[in-house]
């Protein structure tokens, strides 16, 4: 199943699975080095201000969550509890109609929960955090900017996901072309009169 939406931080750093705490530090301050760096060579605009500053957000939030034992296994958790809990729901389609309303709603606050949370609450709590200050240069004015820039980010990886899941497939509707010719006529016909 693919996993769109459902950040993956340690992916997002370009690190093994098997990453120790060392080489989270050692990959980010890369990562956030080279982010830095294009941005003093970019000519930014309102767009690109955005699009960098949701970068060096998520740059700080991998780092702050994956560094952190208790944290990182938190996160680990609740991406596999969404990600599960979508797989059931999808498992669940057409079968009970009851069963699978509670699921869906299950899934939905879950997944609320998470994207808040890891998308939202932590990646602002770790630009106070005094290490992603010192290697990404945060500071009020980027948090005051960024809340806005961070909901938007947030509220577009749900709708991506929800686009995917069951309940948004359509059926095309069936139309009955003759019978709107002759309604149309008829209609045409009674406002000549």
């Amino acid at each position: 199943m693919p996993d769109t939406g459902y950040v993956d931080y340690a992916a997002l750093l370009g690190l093994d699975p098997e990453f120790k705490p060392a080489d989270v530090r050692r990959v980010y301050r890369k990562k956030i080095k080279e982010l830095l760096v294009e941005i003093s060579q970019a000519k930014v605009t309102e767009e690109k201000r955005n699009a960098y500053l949701l970068d060096i957000a998520r740059l700080n939030a991998a780092f702050y969550i994956l560094r952190d034992k208790d944290r990182c296994a938190r996160y680990w958790e609740d991406r596999a509890r969404v990600m599960r809990l979508e797989e059931e729901w999808r498992a669940a389609e057409g079968k009970d109609p009851e069963a699978e309303d509670q699921l869906r709603r299950t899934f939905d606050q879950a997944l609320r929960h998470f994207l808040s949370t890891y998308l939202e609450e932590l990646m602002l709590e770790a630009g106070r955090d005094p290490e992603c200050v010192e290697e990404s240069g945060w500071d009020a004015a980027h948090e005051r900017h960024a809340g806005r820039v961070l909901r938007h980010f947030r509220q577009r990886l749900y709708q991506t996901i929800h686009e995917r899941l069951p309940y948004y497939d359509i059926t095309k509707p069936e139309i009955d072309w003759a019978e709107r010719g002759r309604f149309a006529a008829a209609f045409l016909a009674g406002e000549n009169h």
